[in-house]
């Protein structure tokens, strides 16, 4: 059984699925009340208030298991971004032999989205897209950057 949880974050809400052993399955930048019935455990209710508060970077938590070989490697490279700076999807496909589009898609993919920080992904030009499923994603995308100290 999933178990998800709810976030208030300074955007709007967010939504943590943990499995039964308290391990992070999922991140949502969004989240309805309704359908996170669940209380976020202590522990990461700090990290995301150290997060927002300035106070943490990094979560430095591994990228997900729940993908293709292909999308790992993307999300490990990701979670390699420190806060702060940015990287191009076509960075990306360099360092791991690929081509940005497939970066691009593999980052919309990642389950485990401002903890292994795709925002912190951009096109050669611009802010490039940003995958959350619902509402202005990429006004998140930019808040997030700007957050963390970059303003494209």
């Amino acid at each position: 059984m999933n178990y998800p949880c709810l976030y208030a974050a300074p955007f709007g809400n967010i939504t943590l699925i943990f499995d039964g052993q308290g391990n992070l399955l999922e991140v949502h930048l969004y989240g309805h009340p309704e359908h996170a019935p669940y209380p976020l455990p202590e522990a990461w209710r700090q990290k995301l208030d150290d997060y927002f508060s300035g106070r943490l970077k990094n979560f430095n938590h591994p990228a997900s298991t729940h993908g293709t070989p292909f999308q790992q490697k993307v999300w490990q490279a990701i979670a390699e971004i420190p806060a702060g700076e940015v990287q191009t999807y076509q960075d990306i496909a360099r360092r791991i032999g690929s081509h940005p589009r497939a970066v691009g898609s593999a980052c919309g993919k990642n389950p485990l989205a401002l903890v292994v920080p795709c925002h912190r992904v951009v096109a050669k030009q611009g802010l490039g897209g940003f995958s959350c499923k619902e509402g202005d994603a990429l006004s998140i995308k930019r808040w997030l950057l700007k957050h963390e100290g970059i303003n494209l």
